[in-house]
């Protein structure tokens, strides 16, 4: 289960990309880049897994857009793509990754700088196993989420259709503790690469910038979250979380949304490190009938682009019977609308920078 449980995200960030622009055709450019850095040290229990500099390719495929729609220009005519990544990770216990990427390009300072936003698969080729590979604390499973990130300088149509690219790179690898252990990596590098452009002529864009303006009444979203999960504890098993949200918004124009709303939380697995916690650690005072469920308030926003949009929550527990991980969490993810009402999402709840679950949900705005 844990090997398969995120290609429904990437189905949902490729149908996300695609479906944008499929009734014109847009031009396009493909770039490659070699990239080379350091593992982030962010976490003393992987000290043992950053012994050399990775290194690697990213290889993506773009679309233009050219402004036939309102979101085109608000953003500044982005890009969207396909990305593929192959790193070395330069250590015998975490070997190579292999990457699969939806993105969006973002561009600044009269198109020269660019800023890559992607998010979707890897595969890893040494993942942990307790008697051949126990060493590698950093990836539990062989399929990984994996996002990525560039800022570079990008220049096009140097010499005929070719072009040049430099900057910064990040790509972070995680199951997001579909299965224990989950440290995670992340690498930051320096990259430079190619761009080739796929059409003879430039894309001639039509320039009319949309105002972003937008009157919309509050609205009110439930929503149905669900996935499975393990806690630290390697072999503990893995469990279906169930979340239950309700929340108003407030849009105030076309890219942004702020919101205001309630979570309440069925995590199998908390019930199950209770039970274990209250056997193996008597000293901690813990009964095993605890009660596993938690309810919290959260403040959000929403950042719309097209069909798609950008979430981030910070949420407070206010029923919190057990105390795992502090009072406090963070969402961050995707939703995809198909209509005016329903939409599906996938987001990431954290504690501070500690994964606790990717949620799939399903919901509606009324």
């Amino acid at each position: 289960m844990a090997r398969f449980g995120f290609f429904p995200i990437i189905f949902f960030l490729f149908l996300t990309v695609f479906v944008n622009g499929q009734e014109q055709k847009y031009y396009g450019d493909i770039d490659v880049s070699y990239f080379k850095g350091n593992i982030a040290k962010h976490n003393y229990d992987i000290l043992h897994l950053i012994t050399g500099h990775p290194e690697g390719l990213i290889i993506s495929w773009n679309r233009k857009t050219d402004g036939s729609e309102d979101w085109h220009s608000l953003y500044n005519y982005p890009d969207y793509g396909v990305t593929f990544t192959y790193q070395n990770l330069k250590n015998e216990y975490l070997g190579e990754n292999f990457g699969l990427y939806a993105h969006y390009n973002f561009y600044f300072l009269n198109r020269n700088l660019m800023w890559r936003i992607g998010q979707g698969l890897a595969y890893t080729t040494h993942p942990y196993d307790k008697e051949e590979n126990y060493r590698n604390i950093a990836f539990g499973t062989q399929i990984l989420s994996s996002t990525m990130m560039m800022l570079q300088y990008k220049k096009e149509r140097i010499a005929g259709r070719w072009g040049g690219q430099a900057g910064l790179s990040l790509i972070h690898y995680s199951n997001a503790n579909v299965k224990a252990p989950n440290t995670s990596v992340n690498s930051i590098t320096v990259s430079v690469g190619l761009n080739y452009q796929l059409d003879a002529e430039p894309l001639e864009r039509n320039l009319e910038r949309m105002s972003n303006r937008l009157a919309e009444r509050v609205r009110f979203n439930f929503v149905f979250r669900s996935g499975i999960n393990e806690s630290d504890i390697i072999d503990s098993g893995q469990y279906a979380f169930y979340v239950f949200s309700a929340y108003a918004d407030k849009r105030i124009n076309k890219k942004s949304a702020f919101q205001l709303g309630t979570d309440v939380f069925y995590s199998n697995f908390l019930k199950e490190l209770i039970r274990y916690r209250s056997i193996a650690f008597p000293e901690d005072g813990l009964t095993g009938s605890e009660d596993y469920k938690r309810v919290g308030l959260f403040a959000g926003h929403e950042l719309f682009i097209n069909k798609l949009s950008v979430v981030t929550q910070f949420g407070y527990y206010v029923y919190y019977p057990y105390d795992f991980e502090g009072r406090t969490y963070l969402r961050a993810g995707l939703k995809r609308y198909f209509g005016d009402r329903i939409f599906g999402a996938i987001t990431l709840k954290a504690h501070g920078a500690k994964a606790e679950a990717v949620e799939l949900g399903i919901g509606i705005r009324i």
